[in-house]
């Protein structure tokens, strides 16, 4: 399962974010999205996991949760068509 992770504290590293999720199951790959243009973090990132049932128990407990000073939102990733299909922009 791929799961988004939003709300990141802008100095948090890839490594500290696998570690995190790893304490719910195996972590196939833990990504923070930086800006192509400054290589800093934009603030979210995902990672994915892939045992469904251990993934939605790390979403349960670490959505709301502090980590590195900030407070998370952790939540399922969709793909883009599905994100562009549920509410069209105006």
């Amino acid at each position: 399962m791929n799961i988004f992770v939003a709300k990141l504290n802008f100095r948090t590293q890839e490594g500290k974010l696998n570690e995190l999720f790893s304490q719910y199951g195996e972590v196939t790959s833990a990504r923070i999205i930086t800006d192509r243009m400054t290589g800093r973090s934009k603030g979210f990132g995902f990672v994915e996991m892939p045992d469904d049932e251990a993934a939605q128990n790390a979403i349960r407990e670490l959505d709301g949760f502090e980590f590195d000073g900030r407070t998370i939102a952790v939540s399922e990733a969709h793909s883009r068509e599905d994100r562009h299909a549920r509410a069209p922009r105006q």
